[in-house]
């Protein structure tokens, strides 16, 4: 079982990002009707003119590579903002715990499970390029 749940999350979550980014893209599900704040909020990001199809691409490509299993850390460090953005939407201007919390638990989980992609970047200290190289040579006799 917990050899599939990564493989479910990810291709869960990726489903999720790749049809919401796409809807964004190439309007094909309706929207369901939204409280007044929140219409207020997507219609201000629409009338910027550039932002929600930037976000719909964003959507569409990290969607795709979690689903492709590729790139899968990389993919997640972009949807995290994404993801804490709607969290806080779906918390604060349209209620929808359950989106809520499948996107955070999803995220977090793989986040978790993918996290020794992450050590070399949370490190304080970070070995520098020229300590790899010297490290990685062969020493003469």
């Amino acid at each position: 079982m917990t050899r599939f749940a990564p493989v479910v999350a990810r291709a869960l979550l990726g489903a999720l990002f790749l049809v919401s980014g796409l809807n964004k893209l190439v309007p094909f599900m309706p929207m369901p009707p939204m409280p007044p704040e929140a219409g207020a909020f997507i219609g201000a990001l629409v009338s910027t003119g550039y932002f929600l199809p930037f976000l719909a691409v964003i959507e569409v490509a990290a969607g795709a590579l979690l689903i492709a299993g590729r790139f899968v850390p990389l993919a997640l460090v972009v949807l995290a903002p994404i993801v804490v953005h709607v969290a806080l939407f779906h918390l604060r201007l349209a209620p929808n715990v359950g989106i809520v919390a499948f996107v955070l638990a999803a995220e977090l989980y793989l986040a978790w499970t993918y996290r020794s992609a992450y050590a070399p970047m949370l490190r304080a200290r970070p070995i520098r390029v020229e300590e790899r190289v010297a490290h990685a040579l062969p020493r003469a006799a």
